[in-house]
């Protein structure tokens, strides 16, 4: 009985691995570690790009009142900060629990405020949360100017400094994935060209003979889709074992880090990485047959 063209394609495919069994498998075996780290990467540098977010989101002015104001002129200094443009919250604190708040973080060391003789020198402030950072100096600067207000004051070096790292977080983060993703095509490349190479005189007779560009590229391209498919999905269930394992490490030591749930971040992320050793696989497919067989 006669093959049919996708029949022959599969059993082409098929021969080829079998043909360099040890080959194949150290092409997946390479495919898996790039890939996993790929995605290793991509995991840990969305959860970086999470904790600068978080981060972010923590940005406050403290907003120090005058001394002496009625609760008549703090309610309308309230109103009035709260209709400046770019607040996300907004909280008083009495200069009585600024008082309570401090001595808590002293602890036993409380007995430094002895020399206040129970006085209270901490004014009531306002604690102002910004929707972005980039918004921060202008409304403080707009909260300082109010005559009911003495001064606004916020971390300037701390917000430059999370500028910077989260600038860089995410920078080093999009030159990683590329380099990675760049490693996996050059490897399912190279391995079919190695292939190409083993075959060169049955490509030359399948020429001869009036075989298409394309018949002979199929069998080379599935079976770079193949590599790729196989290495992706060893890869995801490495990531699932992986992640799984780390999250439960971190919640037990640092309950309160910012980390993204498992699901369905980690489906995406898996679906992410089974597509793009597709995607790879047949990219390095055809990079290899342009470069090498010249069809």
């Amino acid at each position: 009985m006669k093959l049919s063209t996708s029949e022959y394609f599969i059993k082409e495919v098929y021969t080829s691995f079998k043909r360099n069994i040890w080959m194949t498998l150290a092409s997946i075996f390479t495919v898996v570690l790039s890939l996993f780290i790929l995605g290793f990467f991509s995991i840990v540098i969305l959860n970086l790009n999470k904790m600068a977010d978080t981060l972010e989101s923590q940005v406050q002015i403290s907003v120090y009142l005058k001394d002496d104001l009625s609760q008549e002129e703090i309610d309308e200094t309230k109103e009035t900060l709260s209709k400046i443009e770019g607040l996300q919250d907004i909280k008083f604190t009495t200069r009585e629990e600024a008082m309570k708040n401090f001595k808590e973080r002293l602890g036993d060391q409380q007995f430094l405020l002895d020399a206040l003789d129970d006085t209270n020198p901490l004014p009531n402030s306002f604690s102002l949360t910004v929707t972005s950072p980039q918004q921060v100096k202008t409304i403080a600067d707009t909260a300082a100017a109010l005559d009911s207000v003495e001064s606004a004051s916020y971390s300037q070096d701390i917000i430059n400094h999370l500028f910077n790292l989260t600038h860089l977080i995410r920078l080093i983060g999009i030159a990683l994935i590329i380099l990675l993703t760049g490693a996996a095509i050059f490897i399912i490349s190279n391995t079919i060209r190695l292939t190409v190479f083993a075959r060169r005189k049955e490509i030359a007779i399948m020429k001869y003979v009036g075989a298409t560009d394309w018949f002979i590229r199929w069998p080379f391209l599935l079976e770079g889709i193949c590599l790729g498919f196989i290495g992706g999905g060893l890869a995801t269930i490495f990531l699932y074992i992986v992640y799984n394992q780390v999250t439960q490490e971190i919640y037990e030591a640092m309950a309160f880090f910012p980390l993204i749930p498992q699901h369905p971040f980690i489906d995406y992320i898996s679906l992410a990485i089974l597509v793009a050793g597709i995607i790879i696989g047949a990219l390095g497919s055809t990079i290899s047959l342009k470069r090498f067989l010249k069809v």
